[in-house]
């Protein structure tokens, strides 16, 4: 891509007045591709905002159709989508909002079959799944072709945040060794509180935009989490596992 047009500087003028961004870390992200695996409640607002900052190419991995129980927080759907592929809904909306973006959507699960191709494709990858199967599948993938992977979950009132950035500190598989039972607790049983997904996207896109441009501290080795009932952050350092099976000494792909 060439320099900037007219019209996309004066659609960007509040990231290119930013240090650290200018109109040479606009192209930048122009140029780059990031895979959003998940369209509901963390993919909506992270795709949204990745899409409004010009990330020119979104990649959206979803095999769903949009629910009526979706509604009440997976924002790039509305009541008429009711029924439709959540990738049709969602390349809609964010191709209205911003036509400079190129969205690809894969109507399918990200599986065994299939990650290591698609995650191929892109720079980075931001988690907007709900399936820790699906986030062990990315994590993986992202380390071995060495790239960034932001991880987010939510449930009830509170969510987390990390990046992973392959070779400078842990991975997924340093702080869940492994798969949480089926059993375990999630959002379809306990609910969640719409707007939290909501933070947890957007802080998700924050270090998106931040990976693709190389500034700032990213949630390296930080695992933030957000709870809403009291209102407040917390940080918990975390160290890499040298005998982590993905990142850890003598780790070996899996096949």
């Amino acid at each position: 891509m060439g320099k900037l047009t007219d019209q996309q500087l004066e659609r960007y003028r509040r990231n290119i007045l930013l240090d650290g961004v200018g109109p040479e870390g606009q192209e930048r992200l122009l140029r780059t591709r990031v895979l959003v695996v998940g369209s509901g409640g963390l993919g909506s607002p992270a795709a949204y905002y990745l899409a409004a900052a010009g990330i020119g190419h979104i990649g959206l991995v979803d095999g769903d159709q949009v629910d009526l129980s979706n509604l009440q927080r997976q924002i790039l759907h509305f009541t008429t989508d009711l029924g439709r592929p959540k990738i049709e809904s969602a390349r809609e909306k964010l191709t209205a909002l911003n036509p400079d973006v190129k969205v690809t959507g894969i109507f399918r699960r990200l599986g065994d079959d299939n990650f290591r191709d698609i995650i191929a494709g892109y720079d980075l990858v931001v988690d907007g799944t709900d399936n820790f199967e699906v986030r062990f599948l990315i994590n993986r993938a992202c380390v071995e072709q060495g790239k960034p992977y932001i991880f987010g979950g939510v449930l009830a009132y509170s969510g987390q945040v990390m990046t992973i950035l392959p070779g400078r500190g842990p991975c997924l598989a340093c702080i869940f060794r492994d798969v949480p039972p089926r059993e375990a607790p999630s959002c379809s049983e306990l609910g969640v509180l719409g707007a939290v997904p909501g933070v947890i996207g957007a802080l998700e896109a924050s270090e998106a935009v931040k990976a693709a441009l190389g500034i700032g501290e990213p949630l390296v080795g930080r695992l933030l989490t957000y709870d809403a009932l009291t209102m407040r952050f917390y940080t918990v350092e975390i160290s890499r596992d040298p005998g982590c099976p993905v990142c850890g000494n003598g780790a070996v792909a899996a096949e």
